[in-house]
């Protein structure tokens, strides 16, 4: 399981699509890629929908969520 920690990009005013996108491209086959961001990343999952990812998103506090991202078969 991978994981990429959006949260002190987005508060020091960065986008990290870019480096969620690269993480993505590094996974293994079967590995999932756990997102922790400030909100739901409604966008991002639709864009990783589209490409063949199934996700489950909880939010883990005020201003925390958790997206498990998983590549369906």
């Amino acid at each position: 399981m991978a994981t990429f920690d959006a949260r002190p990009l987005i508060a020091a005013g960065g986008e990290p699509f870019e480096a969620i996108m690269a993480a993505v491209a590094a996974l293994g086959e079967g590995e999932d890629l756990v997102i922790l961001a400030p909100f739901e990343p409604v966008p991002l999952e639709g864009v990783l929908g589209s490409q063949g990812f199934a996700y489950d998103a909880q939010a883990i506090g005020a201003d925390a969520w958790r997206v498990t991202f998983r590549r369906l078969p």
